[in-house]
């Protein structure tokens, strides 16, 4: 069942430690099976979305489809009750059709990596297009770090090598740009800060490990968090060569 409307959540979280796996699915992933579902609780036929487990396919193109992180993906998954399948590109994509393949999904989950890498092969393939009508029928949209930068115009990457530079090339699904672990990676807020006050970067919405931004079309419609102290903010120019930073009223999650 699709969301209610188009539904983008883009985090710098979604995973948890775990006692025996290598990781777990925290309540930023709930919370994007929660919008899937939201379709069912507005009046619109629900048809067997409640009755069967979520379904979510994971692609990882960024991390270039590293085939023991799609087996940790897929346990974190039977551990939390979902049915999690991959939508693979190397060495050539896994399915015939991918449009009616990821229709059959009630999120897209982008995983992190390379987002200058993602953006490529996903051009390469036209999943740029297919993922755009997708997001307008109401299949959620959700990822972290590399899979939070795409949905956007741009923003920082270490894709280049171990110095951060700009990516402005993102698919612009979103408008401006998106920073990601803002409290882990010290160089991060401050090269968004002068990419932004030299224009390089529009307005940019920032992540802290742990938050995520929920968008309803283009619209960022709340901050969440899974993690207590995890923040959420703003940062455009101030019109003198400079930027001013705002903080983004934060949910915590159940």
């Amino acid at each position: 069942m699709p969301a209610s409307s188009p539904t983008i959540l883009a985090t710098s979280a979604g995973y948890r430690p775990h006692p025996r796996l290598r990781f777990g699915f925290g309540p930023m992933m709930a919370f994007a099976v929660e919008l899937s579902r939201e379709a069912a609780c507005t009046g619109q036929p629900a048809g067997d979305h409640r009755d069967r487990a979520p379904r979510i396919c994971h692609i990882g193109t960024a991390s270039g489809d590293d085939r023991s992180f799609q087996r940790d993906m897929e346990e974190a998954a039977r551990e939390a009750g979902y049915e999690l399948h991959h939508l693979s590109l190397f060495s050539m994509p896994n399915v015939e059709d991918v449009e009616s393949y990821l229709r059959g999904f009630d999120v897209i989950w982008v995983n992190g990596g390379s987002v200058v890498n993602l953006l490529a092969v996903w051009r390469a393939h036209g999943l740029p297009e297919i993922l755009h009508l997708l997001w307008q029928d109401g299949v959620v949209l959700a990822g972290v770090s590399a899979g939070s930068i795409c949905w956007f115009e741009g923003g920082v990457t270490d894709s280049f090598g171990p110095q951060l530079a700009p990516v402005t090339n993102g698919l612009g699904f979103l408008p401006g740009a998106n920073g990601v672990h803002m409290d882990t990676e010290e160089r991060r807020r401050p090269l968004i800060r002068e990419l932004v006050a030299d224009g390089t970067l529009g307005p940019t919405v920032c992540t802290d490990d742990g938050a995520g931004l929920l968008y309803r079309g283009t619209e960022l419609a709340e901050a969440v968090t899974e993690v207590d102290g995890a923040r959420a903010a703003r940062i455009t120019r101030d019109g003198s060569g400079g930027v001013v930073e705002q903080e983004i009223p934060v949910r915590r999650l159940p």
